[in-house]
């Protein structure tokens, strides 16, 4: 996934500011693509680094201004969540559509390789894309000149043998130099010997974790298993855990928050005629490891957090993004149920949608006009969705951006 990320990236971008090194006899005036050029360039960092604040924090490390520091210490992750999470969405209408395109094919099959299940279908659909791109790249970079020839980098080629390298050896991400990088910090921590015999100590600690490692293979009940739950929280089952903030007693619900409930109630056959109250809960650790919040908490703390309120819904086989404003629990038939109040993002812009192969997923927020009752259980994962003027288009839209690796939404119904 490196090759995905670093070395994309530093072609691309300095293919687009004008700054990649070129042949005396290549004007860079007649290079249509390097458009990311002073206040163009300054503006689009600031988009960048605008958008970071709405990167949940189980994202891990979001992309700094890349204005200020693309040449000095951009991190591998920095750049796959920069070019292949933000990339398509914040260069719509400033990249000239051919190359706009052309990233929209690299993004899409990368997308689509760094998932940890891949199926036949996203297998043969990420060739396509990938091919595509390299091709097309050739014609419209390196147009067949012979002084330009140094554009075409071993990468590019490399890309096109991702997808049946997956065949024999397992998706991409779970080969990457990402775990070994882990592994090389991991056995560093545990070094002692820092002045004299470091490597040996590395060594003899290496062989020692085989060796553990083995033991448990073999005997997996040799280490007992630890209960990781916080305190005050409730196991819902099937890896879905509640967990504090929880209010003390039922608080009455706003008129809106209110009918949500009562439609759902509606649908299961039950009458209410009191007067609606719940008590909230703030948070719910999803079955992936990631903790997806909810408004109520966000919008009480001092200082604003990186929001992780917007989640993936898998409802009935439909795919569809919304917001949560609390979470709480239910009895319906004598039945316990905990259920989270979302609002719903609209169904992304079709253009859009149509025109990026899916890598720019931008939906309209329609607040509390769009609320929906679900059970926690349909909520497959926490994902950023960043506010975003797109040129053309009126209103602002909010687009989506995935954990890479887990996987992606597929929007059903558009080619």
């Amino acid at each position: 996934m490196h090759i995905a990320a670093i070395n994309a990236g530093d072609t691309l971008i300095p293919l687009w500011r004008g700054t990649f090194r070129a042949d005396p006899d290549d004007d860079k005036s007649t290079w249509p693509w390097a458009v990311l050029m002073k206040e163009t360039w300054k503006k689009h960092g600031s988009t960048i680094a605008d958008a970071t604040l709405f990167l949940p924090g189980s994202f891990d490390h979001p992309p700094h201004n890349p204005v200020e520091k693309i040449n000095s210490g951009f991190k591998a992750w920095e750049w796959l969540l920069y070019l292949y999470g933000m990339g398509p969405a914040a260069l719509f209408g400033v990249l000239p559509d051919p190359y706009w395109t052309n990233l929209c094919h690299l993004v899409s099959g990368m997308c689509l390789m760094q998932q940890y299940h891949i199926t036949r279908t996203d297998l043969i659909k990420a060739h396509e894309h990938l091919l595509t791109f390299v091709h097309d790249f050739e014609t419209i970079y390196y147009q067949h000149h012979i002084d330009r020839l140094h554009f075409v980098r071993p990468w590019i080629h490399s890309t096109t043998h991702i997808p049946s390298e997956t065949i024999a050896k397992g998706p991409p991400i779970c080969s990457s130099q990402w775990t070994m990088e882990r592994t090389i910090g991991n056995l560093a921590q545990e070094i002692r010997l820092h002045n004299s015999s470091v490597y040996a100590n590395l060594s003899r600690r290496a062989a020692c974790r085989c060796q553990i490692n083995a033991i448990k293979a073999i005997i997996p009940s040799i280490e007992p298993e630890q209960n990781s739950l916080p305190k005050g929280s409730q196991d819902l089952g099937n890896g879905y855990v509640l967990l504090r903030r929880r209010e003390r007693t039922a608080h009455p619900l706003r008129p809106c928050e209110a009918g949500a409930i009562l439609h759902y109630l509606s649908t299961c056959r039950i009458d209410v005629t009191a007067a609606l109250s719940v008590t909230r809960w703030a948070r719910v650790r999803l079955p992936n490891g990631q903790v997806a919040r909810s408004a109520w908490k966000e919008n009480a703390m001092s200082q604003q957090p990186h929001i992780a309120r917007n989640i993936k819904l898998s409802i009935d086989g439909e795919m569809s993004i919304a917001e949560v404003l609390f979470y709480f629990n239910m009895t319906i038939h004598d039945e316990a149920k905990t259920f989270a109040l979302v609002s719903q993002f609209s169904p992304p812009h079709a253009e859009l949608l149509r025109c990026s192969f899916q890598t720019v997923i931008a939906c309209h927020y329609h607040g509390d006009t769009s609320l929906k009752l679900i059970e926690v259980s349909a909520i497959q994962s926490v994902v950023a969705m960043v506010p975003h003027r797109f040129p053309g288009i009126d209103d602002t839209l909010f687009y989506l951006i995935e954990w890479p690796g887990l996987d992606i939404i597929q929007m059903g119904g558009i080619e």
